[in-house]
């Protein structure tokens, strides 16, 4: 079973729901991204999605954007992100990592020899927007091989037959995009997706995290009612964007334990909610 599959498994047992929040490797500084990852864990994170810088992130929206140009003004490699899991892992060997990219920097490394050193290096799990399931069967076969669970994408426009091709290679939990556009956009329609998520996590038989548009503990509580968990990126890049460095992890601290008790009290059942 992959630290993936079993911390879900821990959560439903539980009660509760996943939050997994997104930082970008390297931002604001290489030197503070490890401390930002400890960080989000003590402040109630359940499994940390972590970019890899790219100079063309085609799925994110501004404030993502600006975290790439920022960790790649400062040198950030994928081979640096990944000696950060590394650093990440001598004191945290539980909390599961999801490294969030784009195929470029893998293909420049190649598939299997990445495969290899991100399982050294302790990484779990490997989504890379532009690997769609029509193109990812070869990929999500290494990553497999190499005890890593490959996560794919769907969203409002995905058709039942793309649910099935992500349903036959997902593992891990699948990412629900749960707006028509780019993070950090639009007003996020909880009940549209509420409507889509049977659906999806019938076929694929793994959890389903939502994210894009989630942006307050509210927002992030109303999602974690009908989905399996909730990701949070742009919100958290504003947070490290509008801080002072010495600031960061204290601000970063203080927003995650507040969207971590909306996802709580969402997901306690209604007769605890009351006594």
């Amino acid at each position: 079973m992959s630290k993936i599959q079993a911390t879900f498994e821990r959560l439903a047992a539980q009660g509760r729901k996943a939050l997994i929040p997104f930082i970008t490797a390297g931002d604001p500084s290489p030197a503070l991204t490890v401390d930002l990852m400890h960080t989000l864990v003590e402040a109630g994170s359940d499994i940390i999605e972590l970019g890899v810088p790219f100079s063309d992130p085609m799925a994110d929206g501004p404030t993502i954007q600006r975290a790439s140009e920022r960790a790649l003004k400062l040198g950030v490699s994928l081979r640096q992100v990944l000696g950060m899991v590394a650093s990440f892992r001598a004191k945290d060997s539980a909390t599961p990592v999801v490294l969030m990219g784009y195929a470029n920097p893998i293909e420049a490394i190649g598939v299997d020899a990445f495969a290899a050193a991100a399982l050294a290096a302790g990484i779990d799990g490997v989504l890379v927007v532009d690997y769609p399931p029509e193109e990812g069967a070869a990929f999500a076969q290494a990553m497999r091989a190499n005890a890593l669970d490959p996560i794919f994408l769907l969203a409002p426009t995905s058709t039942p037959a793309r649910i099935a091709q992500v349903a036959a290679l997902a593992s891990g939990y699948v990412y629900y995009v749960s707006l028509k556009g780019i993070t950090g956009s639009a007003q996020l329609d909880v009940a549209a997706v509420a409507a889509r998520i049977p659906e999806i996590r019938a076929s694929a038989g793994v959890p389903v995290g939502v994210g894009f548009g989630i942006r307050d503990a509210a927002t992030a509580g109303s999602v974690a009612a009908v989905a399996d968990a909730v990701v949070i990126g742009s919100r958290i890049i504003e947070e490290i964007e509008q801080s002072p460095q010495a600031e960061v992890c204290k601000r970063v601290h203080a927003l995650v334990a507040e969207l971590r008790r909306g996802i709580d009290a969402a997901a306690r059942p209604a007769d605890k909610r009351k006594s």
